[in-house]
């Protein structure tokens, strides 16, 4: 392995330890808590250090976010993967996506609700994002005319669902029921 090779491993193994430490305390404490200082503090980095592999704290939020967005794209899949038929994959995916929601809030908030710049259907869109929407797609996709607007469709309503479901607005008991009418409106009657 020649000097430039190690030099890239040992830049990605810095930057996986600081975006692991900000989901950890984001996890633990909330995103408030993290901070360039309290990273650096944490892997024993300076905050130059930081900087050298992060522009700002949003960029280090941004790099959780994609992380995650690569997380539930294979969440999804796996979902999708265990039905027998569409209408189960599109029930199995919804309620892998909300289960996704629930059990990592801090990183749920960072991909969905934080200023990250991260951007969907752009020419620009990060691969991780693009995966996550095609994750979601393949799902809608059969029998449908318009996959792109009814993959939108179908995760804006996920995406509000999880967002009451978190904030304890809606009953959790009703979830498997609100699923079944999202997807029955998909797929029709």
């Amino acid at each position: 392995m020649g000097i430039a090779e190690r030099k890239g491993r040992e830049r990605a193994e810095r930057e996986q330890r600081i975006t692991a430490a900000a989901r950890l305390i984001a996890e633990n404490e909330g995103w408030s808590a993290v901070t360039i200082r309290r990273l650096a503090d944490e892997i024993e980095y300076s905050q130059p250090v930081l900087y050298a592999h992060f522009e700002n704290r949003d960029a280090i939020v941004a790099a959780v976010a994609v992380e995650g967005f690569g997380e539930l794209a294979a969440a999804l899949r796996q979902a999708a993967h265990e039905s027998i038929d569409h209408q189960g994959a599109l029930e199995s995916v919804a309620m892998a996506y909300l289960a996704f929601a629930r059990a990592h809030p801090a990183l749920y908030e960072a991909m969905f609700t934080m200023a990250t710049g991260l951007r969907f259907a752009e020419a620009d869109t990060r691969p991780e994002l693009k995966d996550a929407f095609a994750a979601l797609a393949a799902a809608v996709g059969p029998a449908r005319t318009d996959v792109e607007v009814a993959t939108e469709t179908f995760w804006a309503a996920l995406h509000g669902l999880a967002d009451l479901e978190r904030s304890g607005r809606i009953r959790q008991g009703a979830r498997a029921e609100r699923v079944r009418l999202v997807v029955n409106c998909l797929v029709g009657p």
